[in-house]
């Protein structure tokens, strides 16, 4: 592996005007940074993120990167978070990723470069690998909403796909059979688990549905995970006139535009079709009918990824487990059984 050594000795510079270029000094002249930028790339260098930030000199910060900070899930996260810094003496700075992995590098590189004490990471675009590179770096960094098996110490996650199972079994068991998936287009692993989830439900209770391929199978309806998106998705499994009696939706926002396209074709709810949410929100209490939904633990597993990624910043002992809440069932109004 290539050190700023072996940069400096490439470029024909010293290893001080290596370190001003990756600081991004501006007393640094144009040829240098060619030079050192070429050398890099040549040798495959990568600056390590910690060292640029000179974590030694720790401002009292902890780093927050959420996918949207308007959407009141990661707003609770955040909240969830603050609360444990301020419990430390510590501030909070927060970035969006918006699940692209080019806003969340840069987003991570923020953090780590404004030298947050310990960093809270809700990433879907970035890899595995690049995940784990970062780690590396910063001992202080824990991942929620995402398991990667080699960190599984630092990660604290929900299993998504039984969340989903438990959605589509209580339909089961009030008695539905033909039974829609409105699923998120996204492609991260939380859509992909929650789809499973139905899927295995069904299948463990003998159900067939059109397919089992699932990119062809029409009570699946893919869309944005919004309320826009749960609107169109469930115009389209309208418009197949099939005979559903229950809906699976991917989170309570798409829930809720489905409410509204059945209540604008007069489809009666539960009566006529029963509706499932996932993640237990506020909006899943204020819509009519009340959602009967899946509850998704968010402040609780932010709580908890903040006092491990301080501990870990602290270089505590910590007892090294996989940590992955499980889901529960909340029963409202939305679904009834089937007459």
């Amino acid at each position: 592996m290539a050190t700023i050594k072996d940069v400096a000795r490439e470029a024909g510079v010293s290893v001080a005007t290596v370190s001003r270029v990756i600081n991004k000094s501006p007393k640094t002249s144009e040829s240098s940074i060619n030079a050192v930028t070429n050398a890099m790339s040549k040798l495959g260098y990568r600056p390590n993120a910690a060292a640029r930030a000179l974590v030694s000199q720790s401002t009292n910060t902890v780093g927050v990167l959420v996918g949207d900070v308007s959407d009141p899930f990661f707003g609770t996260l955040v909240k969830a978070v603050d609360n444990v810094a301020h419990e430390h003496g510590k501030h909070l700075l927060i970035s969006n990723g918006y699940h692209r992995a080019e806003e969340e590098r840069n987003a991570i590189e923020l953090l780590i470069n404004n030298r947050c004490e310990a960093l809270v990471i809700h990433s879907k675009g970035l890899s595995d690998e690049e995940l784990i590179g970062y780690a590396q770096e910063v001992k202080g960094m824990v991942i929620i909403n995402r398991h990667i098996p080699q960190l599984a110490e630092r990660c604290i996650s929900l299993d998504n796909r039984k969340g989903a199972y438990l959605a589509t079994e209580y339909l089961i068991q009030q008695g539905h059979i033909k039974i829609a998936c409105i699923a998120s287009s996204h492609d991260i692993e939380d859509a992909s688990d929650r789809v499973a989830g139905y899927l295995a439900a069904l299948s463990d209770h003998d159900i067939s549905l059109s397919s089992n391929d699932v990119e062809h199978n029409e009570y699946i309806e893919y869309n944005e995970p919004n309320s826009e998106g749960g609107e169109v998705a469930m115009t389209r499994l309208i418009a197949q006139s099939l005979e559903i009696t229950g809906v699976v939706a991917y989170n309570d926002y798409m829930a809720s535009g489905a409410l509204s396209v059945l209540d604008e074709h007069g489809i009666k709810v539960p009566e006529q079709v029963s509706m499932m949410g996932f993640d237990d929100g506020l909006i899943a209490r204020y819509v009519h009918p009340r959602l009967t939904t899946v509850r998704y633990p968010i402040q609780m597993m932010a709580d908890k990824a903040a006092r491990l990624a301080l501990a870990l910043a602290r270089s505590e002992s910590v007892e090294p487990e996989a940590i992955v809440f499980s889901p529960t069932l909340v029963r409202r109004n939305s679904v009834a059984s089937v007459q």
